[in-house]
């Protein structure tokens, strides 16, 4: 072995040894780092995640400690890097997560609604467009360069109906969320735009002033979307009373009804990862991935 080879497996070990280290100190602590993929306004994440977060501490028993992120690739780089234990990700984001980590990370649960989950694509009211088609020329708003539902999985389907987003439209702006996208359809920063079902029927059921201003033009065919994932070598007894926390909760319990109605959840399920090769396909397909 040569001294570049020798010093680069010391400090691969170091590096391994130092992450385990700082791993190995926060569960000691009893310390679980939870973190979410920012595809709404951090005060609404924070709200949503206030009661699952003490669900969780008392299942598990140990202080969850939620950890916001500026944006979806922050929350990729520290699930693959072990800054944080477990993250709620979209699809496309998984994805993303399981090809930094050379597959280390692990989907473990998903909402009953995340089998068949699906985008909306909005336009003003006063629009005339009846079809995608009728897009063209248009100027559009996407979520997140990084969202499977306000990105990756509207361009896959723009592209199945002839539509080049990167050609074909005037010009693409990224929200950064799927309020945002809404915002930006309803005051006319963007003609049509696209973001997930979920968002949009709690906007709609809320009577939200920017979801008045527009209507759905279009609905995706389903397909698997968000889901929790582990970090890679997370302790096989945690990973478990975790699953089975998700797993156990029920609707007709009161105080479990109201934590998962802000999650906008029916029922909790086990998942895979091979329910999101199909998401890996698309991605592939629009170009977003090699």
């Amino acid at each position: 072995m040569n001294i570049f080879k020798l010093r680069f497996s010391i400090g691969l070990a170091l590096s391994v040894l130092c992450c385990s280290m700082l791993s190995l100190q926060a569960h000691a602590q009893g310390v679980l780092r939870v973190s979410a993929i920012p595809d709404e306004s951090p005060t609404e994440l924070q709200r949503k995640f206030l009661p699952l977060g003490e669900y969780l501490s008392k299942e598990t028993g140990m202080k969850v400690e939620f950890i916001p992120v500026t944006d979806y690739a922050a929350v990729v780089e520290a699930l693959a890097t072990n800054k944080i234990d477990m993250a709620w990700l979209g699809g496309f984001t998984y994805i993303q997560a399981k090809i930094r980590s050379n597959g280390a990370v692990k989907p473990i649960i998903q909402r009953l609604e995340d089998e068949k989950f699906t985008s909306k694509f909005v336009i003003p009211e006063s629009s005339a467009s009846k079809t995608l088609s009728d897009l063209k020329g248009k100027t559009f708003a996407f979520g997140s360069p990084s969202s499977t539902s306000g990105h990756l999985m509207p361009r896959f389907y723009l592209m199945k109906a002839g539509i080049n987003p990167d050609k074909d439209f005037k010009s693409i702006a990224f929200s950064g969320a799927h309020d945002a996208t809404v915002a930006f359809v309803a005051s006319g920063k963007a003609e049509a735009g696209a973001l997930n079902s979920s968002v949009w029927d709690k906007l709609s059921e809320a009577k939200n002033p920017n979801a008045e201003k527009v209507r759905v033009l279009f609905t995706t065919p389903p397909y698997h979307d968000y889901n929790w994932t582990i970090r890679g070598g997370l302790d096989a007894a945690l990973t478990k009373k975790i699953s089975d926390a998700f797993l156990k909760l029920n609707p007709n319990e009161p105080s479990q009804k109201e934590l998962m109605d802000l999650q906008r959840a029916s029922k909790y399920i086990s998942t895979k990862s091979s329910n999101y090769d199909e998401i890996e396909k698309a991605a592939i397909g629009a170009g977003l991935i090699k």
